[in-house]
């Protein structure tokens, strides 16, 4: 076939585009790594362990062997030999929790100690908890406070430590001064797809159908794992119900290859929601002290922030919350901190906008307290604290348009009606409040490849490993290829989720899109040079393939980050405590918006879980078994469409000029600043300030009574 030249077609990036893949997800026609068929599929079911510390004494598989169905009973005696001595991705050691039965010990409460396998998941759960374990128990410690003399700084993926100037002195000369202790507590991902995997040999080669955020990252780590031939691994993850952060390297894969192996047959391994609450990671609970010196018209002279979370006894994970204020807001006194203790409890990881989301709150209500005792608005003692390069890196912004972000939302939002004094708008029984806050998220980028293939009947094929977690990451690169190839959208398929298809940056870090973008956008380019010509194509088409590693390289020279603007409206009952958002606006300014529609969807699911943040999430864990009160969804309080009446996400322009679309991201930055928001908002309500999330109902009594 000879292609015919015709005049480009351009501009879908930029236009609302329906999901290609939404019909599949709502007829039911795509699959989930948890319903695919396999010939003589076994099912597996986590054993976990019902103490806080200690060690696992004896394993009474006898029994349990014996019933219906059962294949395998794997634990520390007879489970595969595994190697956890390797870096992991972004050169980083793998959390030991992947690490399954290799010895005894037991760190935590809900720490995997076997793995029944079994005809049919029915069979295979009933025997899982017949299963008798029997373990020495050693004294446990799951108390996280401020005052543990066992704490320590940590670097993590950041320096622990940033540090200029004489803070006691600046603090001393501040005519206002703030100096507040914030909490968050530990917060967990809940997708509503529960991670699940079914492993396989085929033809000596394994192959691993997942759901994960990116399956070059778990393809590399379960090759180490089982010290394999990277190319003797495959991984699959075409569909994926929701991630947050939780879907990498996990315990579910592991037992699913060790329990193939054994067997020679396919097995797979589901976790279940309670089983989440301690093998998929969370969001740590955060302990923050922020102290702010102020000249008397609100501009900074000092500024500390401090966060403090936990981590597990046998993997360091750092969650950075003082990192947001060595971007946000500088002084002549500049201190930030990061530090970790370490406890008897499972290893927190990566959720939506880590250290970000936390780190906003605090830093964003105190600099809301500050502007009280200053007696200037809020937006305005921002704008008198905007740096003009970054307050600890030094480095210029690549754009930071945070400014005309709060400009358009106060404008939309009505700021300029509000009566400043808290306590004095009351509706009934429902004292009024309204609050605002700033937001950040950085810009990155990392190195992918693509390939994109004409092919013989005038379409096109982009095969890139990307990962569509739920944010309409597969659409918008069509969106992008179309552009790249200049032609309508409707001509390109794009396939994704495939190791094969080579390295790729993993849904995370708002980098996904932009990353994978990247290489599409090059390798459609080339090859739309290359078939101008009209030259004859052959029956498998012509393909092109690209690698950003060196364009991206570039990048690390400026700041870049996403900024944006919240606003909160609260209505608090002072006979009942309860507090309900009326409405929230945030203003965006994240970059060339690829595909309004589901970037919309995503900046207002980002603020819909700050208000849960704010006002809902929260688990408990019990100091006598270490374990949750509630590893469940109906102890879990999540917001719901009661508790969003009016929310609206919109963005100006910022395309930035050093990225070939212009992307920034927006999978994080719409959770950024949200909680403070609506905390603000709180105070100005009632007169009182809410340093502790979530803000509960009792809490809103127990604090002084709102003004009537």
């Amino acid at each position: 076939m000879t292609t015919t030249t015709t005049a480009a077609v351009t501009g879908a990036v930029g236009t609302a585009h329906t999901r290609v893949e939404g019909r599949d997800k709502v007829t039911g026609a795509a699959r989930y790594a948890g319903e695919i068929p396999f010939a003589d599929l076994a099912h597996g079911w986590l054993v976990l362990s019902t103490v806080a510390r200690g060690r696992v004494l004896g394993v009474d598989t006898e029994p349990v062997l014996a019933m219906p169905g059962v294949l395998t009973v794997l634990h520390h005696h007879n489970a595969p030999r595994v190697d956890t001595d390797y870096t992991g991705m972004l050169g980083v050691p793998p959390d030991p929790g992947v690490r399954l039965f290799q010895n005894d010990r037991v760190p935590h409460a809900g720490w995997p100690v076997a793995l029944v396998v079994a005809e049919t998941s029915e069979q295979a759960r009933e025997a899982a908890e017949a299963l008798v374990v029997t373990y020495e128990q050693e004294p446990h410690d799951v108390a996280f406070s401020g005052a543990r003399p066992d704490a320590y700084t940590a670097d993590g993926h950041m320096p622990g430590v940033t540090e200029k100037g004489d803070l006691d002195a600046e603090l001393a000369a501040s005519a206002a001064v703030v100096d507040a202790e914030y909490t968050t507590p530990e917060e967990h991902h809940n997708p509503m797809e529960p991670h699940a995997a079914t492993a396989r040999w085929d033809g000596g080669r394994l192959d691993v159908v997942d759901s994960n955020q990116g399956t070059s990252w778990v393809a590399d780590d379960l090759a180490k794992l089982f010290s394999l031939d990277p190319g003797a691994v495959r991984v699959r993850s075409e569909h994926v119900g929701g991630g947050f952060g939780s879907k990498g390297v996990r315990a579910h894969q592991v037992a699913a290859v060790m329990a193939a192996t054994v067997l020679q047959r396919p097995v797979r391994v589901v976790m279940t929601r309670r089983q989440m609450f301690s093998l998929a990671g969370y969001r740590s609970p955060t302990r923050q002290r922020v102290r702010l010196g102020a000249d008397a018209d609100g501009r900074l002279r000092a500024l500390e922030h401090r966060s403090l979370n936990l981590t597990s006894t046998v993997y360091e994970f750092v969650e950075p919350s003082a990192g947001v204020a060595r971007v946000m807001y500088d002084a002549a006194a500049h201190r930030t901190a990061n530090e970790v203790v370490r406890l008897d409890v499972p290893t927190p990881t990566w959720m939506r906008a880590p250290g970000e989301a936390p780190g906003s709150f605090a830093l964003e209500a105190a600099l809301d307290e500050l502007a009280e005792k200053c007696g200037v608005d809020p937006i305005e003692l921002r704008a008198r604290n905007e740096p003009d390069r970054g307050p600890v890196s030094g480095l210029p912004f690549a754009g930071r348009n945070l400014l005309a972000c709060f400009r358009e939302g106060a404008r939309r939002f009505g700021w300029a009606d509000r009566d400043p004094r808290p306590g004095v708008r009351r509706d009934g029984r429902w004292l009024l409040g309204t609050g605002t806050a700033a937001a950040s998220f950085p810009a990155g980028a990392a190195p992918s490849t693509a390939a994109v293939t004409a092919e013989a009947d005038g379409t096109f094929t982009v095969r890139i490993n990307a990962a569509d977690i739920g944010t309409g990451a597969r659409t918008a690169l069509t969106l992008v290829a179309a552009d790249g190839l200049g032609v309508a959208p409707d001509r390109v398929r794009v396939r994704i989720g495939d190791s094969d298809f080579g390295p790729a940056m993993i849904a995370g870090g708002s980098m996904g899109t932009r990353s994978w973008a990247w290489a599409v956008t090059a390798a459609a380019r080339e090859l739309r040079e290359r078939i101008a010509l009209g030259a004859d194509l052959p029956p498998e088409g012509v393909t092109v393939r690209s690698d950003t590693t060196e364009a991206i390289a570039a990048l690390a020279q400026k700041e870049r980050h996403s900024f944006g603007a919240q606003f909160a409206e609260v209505a608090v009952d002072v006979t009942t405590g309860e507090v309900r958002v009326r409405r929230m606006l945030g203003i965006f300014a994240a970059g060339r918006i690829v595909n309004p529609l589901t970037a919309r969807n995503q900046l207002v699911g980002g603020m819909t879980w700050g208000i849960s943040m704010a006002l809902h999430e929260e688990a408990l864990r019990d100091p006598a078994s270490g374990g949750h009160y509630g590893a469940d969804l109906a102890g879990y309080h999540v917001a719901t469409h009661a508790d969003v009446p009016d929310i609206e996400a919109d963005w100006i322009e910022d395309d930035d000029p050093d990225d070939p679309v212009g992307i920034k991201g927006v999978g994080e930055i719409g959770i950024v600043g949200a909680a403070a928001a609506v905390a603000n908002a709180v105070w100005h309500a009632t007169g009182v300030r809410h340093r502790d999330l979530p803000i509960r109902p009792d809490r809103v009594l127990a604090a002084e009574a709102p003004r009537a």
